[in-house]
């Protein structure tokens, strides 16, 4: 399966892609600029080789048209809004695939305050901005990028999944499994308005207490 990153060049997504990467997947790493993406797959693989883990081979920088193109599920990770422009430019070659979007719809970083796009969530925007023929899912809003890209500890938050697709949230639960992550179904998109919202909370949280990868993880029996 090939994983597309848009975006795979900022702190997220080069977190996710390096994740991906070292679990055997084929990742495929977008830019803007194609020579910045292709940059980053030679960084990526060379980070992982340093830790004995050949991937050179399954690691591409591209254009993001390109990476979307050859990918079957497409992770957004541009912050937001400006991820919005990009989808969009995008949405030909996106339909009948797995959209991820990890969004969150920040007004302020410092103190963290989320502002609501009409359509309820970030989730529920960018499914609308490319129509029922992409298949859209809210995940890793809460995951942290210092903790995707620090592999000498494991990923301990769980992922929250909002899509209205089950299959679709299905195969990017298998996507988190390969990570060693638990993932979760947490309903429909409209339960990314949580989700976005619980997002600027934890990142309150690190703020606060001068942390970088507090997460959240369910529990009980």
């Amino acid at each position: 399966m090939k994983i597309a990153i848009i975006g795979g060049t900022g702190r997220q997504g080069f977190g996710l892609a390096l994740r991906l990467a070292a679990s055997g997947m084929e990742v495929l790493i977008g830019s803007r600029v194609r020579e910045k993406a292709a940059e980053k797959a030679r960084e990526l693989a060379e980070k992982l080789a340093a830790r004995g883990v050949e991937a050179q081979e399954r690691v591409t920088g591209l254009d993001n048209f390109a990476a979307a193109r050859e990918a079957e599920i497409v992770f957004m990770t541009v912050p937001y809004p400006a991820g919005r422009e990009i989808a969009a430019s995008l949405k030909e070659v996106l339909k009948g695939k797995i959209f991820v979007d990890i969004s969150v719809p920040l007004k302020s970083f410092n103190p963290p305050e989320v502002e609501m796009p009409p359509e309820g969530s970030a989730a529920e925007e960018i499914q609308a901005l490319l129509g029922e023929e992409v298949r859209v899912v809210g995940a890793f809003k809460a995951v942290s990028s210092h903790a995707l890209a620090n592999l000498e500890r494991p990923v301990e938050s769980d992922v929250l999944l909002c899509g209205d697709d089950p299959a679709a949230k299905e195969e990017v639960k298998a996507v988190c499994e390969r990570l060693g992550l638990r993932a979760f179904d947490a309903g429909g998109l409209r339960s990314a308005r949580t989700t976005e919202r619980l997002a600027a909370l934890l990142i309150g949280l690190n703020q606060r207490y001068k942390r970088r990868a507090i997460g959240i993880r369910l529990t009980g029996t």
